[in-house]
């Protein structure tokens, strides 16, 4: 099912980075240290850049043709490439 109502995309949103606050919010209260901190930084930045991969650079640059639906995907379409290459 495809969510077109911008509201409702706006929500979604909304609640990935309520979320995502929360989360990280309580794990800093249960491991309050810079090094918790830093690793969770981190860790959001480079799943970020991940996902901007998966989602910018396959279909602008290394495969223009293809368009993803999501993350499931995104992995089966880079399992069966490699299958193919082998």
């Amino acid at each position: 099912m495809d969510i077109t109502n911008p509201r409702v995309l706006y929500v979604k949103a909304g609640l990935f980075i309520a979320g995502g606050v929360l989360a990280s919010t309580i794990l800093l209260v249960d491991h309050p240290s810079w090094k918790a901190l830093l690793l969770l930084a981190t860790a959001v930045w480079c799943f970020a850049r991940a996902y901007y991969f998966a989602f910018y650079v396959v279909q602008h640059y290394a495969d223009p043709g293809y368009r993803f639906a999501g993350l499931f995907d995104f992995l089966a379409y880079a399992v069966r490439r490699r299958r193919r290459r082998s």
